[in-house]
């Protein structure tokens, strides 16, 4: 029996559009958590401290569950998982607006950042899975669905609240509802099997550990633009406060449409000049971002960095099924683990390098890992391709 042979059922579009509906239910649920973020800071009167603590936890959660999801999927199937780490998800969303003390509060949203991790990565083994079943490029088209569930999420709840005037709880009891119906509907076309557990924890190792410095700094990135763009819009180009959030809207649009994109342009013009040729891209626009010496080209650096970083991960999450030196699922667990960590790096990072310099500094210290990312892309695909 082969690791994706007898115990195959057949692979097609049924499968498939399950593993999307996850995907956007994933970026769904991360979506409707962060307007409670300043509604559980009011319902808890604590400062900007304590939360940053909460905050955390979300991270820690993610941080335990990613390493070991792998060797769960293998064990119970990646169906099992996804239906069951789903609802939970759903329920434990839910669960954050009943919370009425910071003692509660701490271990609800390590649950929630918990199960949003161990999702995150079995949904990513089984696009793995699919991918290599329907025997078509379709890992881009994933990540999108995941992207338009953020985007759904985020606009939903600000028509639920404030045009409709539903209460948050309310308006979060929707969106777990929404939640649990796509998971119904679409979780029992899911495939019941996992991609090879290996070893209970996963650490990666061979050309595994260069596919995760890149996603470590594809996510890390990602993570920069999100928290500090607007915060060098107004500080260092003296934008003001009202167009903070137009960089990383440019940068979000953009690679929302890059990854529904990105199936078709990976076909027709490759894995590696899409992974690598995006990590130079994304250096061209930060550059642009630091030196645009007009406003238009500036807004054309973020959306060229959304262009370029949008494919990278799903390229080198498709790459999982080329390898052999780590089964599947350890291997999507251990790169998504080092990803994440990109994801918790990034902010602290940018600011620790601008305290000591500038944010200037910090943004060209960003541009060098693009640089970087697309060295070890082009290693990479010299060594699996």
């Amino acid at each position: 029996m082969t690791e994706f042979g007898e115990r195959e059922t057949k692979i097609g579009d049924r499968e498939a559009n399950a593993t999307r509906a996850i995907f956007f239910v994933s970026g769904f649920g991360a979506a409707s958590w962060a307007p409670l973020v300043p509604v559980l800071r009011e319902r808890l009167v604590i400062g900007d401290d304590l939360l940053g603590l909460l905050l955390l936890c979300i991270g820690i959660g993610s941080i335990v569950t990613m390493p070991l999801a792998g060797t769960l999927a293998e064990r119970i199937g990646c169906r099992r998982v996804l239906i069951v780490g789903a609802v939970l998800y759903a329920v434990s969303l839910l669960s954050i607006c009943f919370v009425d003390s910071f003692r509660v509060a701490v271990p609800v949203i390590f649950l929630f950042g918990g199960l949003m991790g161990c999702v995150d990565v079995v949904m990513n083994i089984a696009a793995v899975i699919v991918e290599q079943g329907i025997g078509r490029r379709i890992m881009s088209g994933m990540h999108a669905f995941w992207s338009l569930g953020g985007f759904v999420g985020a606009g939903l709840y600000g028509v639920w609240v404030g045009l409709v005037g539903l209460t948050p709880l309310q308006s979060t009891l929707i969106a777990a509802a929404l939640m649990l119906t796509l998971t119904a509907a679409f979780g029992r076309y899911l495939i019941p099997y996992g991609g090879g557990g290996g070893t209970l924890i996963a650490i990666p190792r061979g050309i595994v550990a260069f596919i995760g410095v890149a996603a470590f700094i594809a996510f890390l990135s990602e993570g920069a633009v999100m928290d500090w763009s607007g915060v060098y819009l107004t500080t260092v180009r003296g934008m003001d406060f009202s167009l903070a959030g137009v960089g990383f809207s440019v940068f979000s649009a953009a690679m929302l449409l890059m990854r529904f994109l990105g199936d078709r342009t990976t076909q027709k013009v490759g894995q590696c000049p899409v992974a690598v040729g995006g990590a130079l891209l994304t250096f061209v626009g930060i550059l642009l971002v630091m030196f645009a010496p007009v406003d238009a080209l500036l807004y054309l650096g973020f959306f060229a960095i959304g262009i370029g970083s949008a494919n990278i991960v799903p390229v080198f999450f498709s790459l999982m099924g080329r390898q052999n030196v780590m089964p599947v699922g350890t291997a999507v667990s251990a790169v998504s683990t080092m990803g994440y960590l990109g994801v918790l790096a990034g902010p602290a990072a940018i600011g620790f390098v601008s305290a000591h310099t500038s944010l200037t500094t910090a943004f060209g210290m960003l541009a060098a890992l693009s640089i970087l990312q697309a060295t070890v892309g082009f290693y990479v695909f010299r060594k699996l391709v």
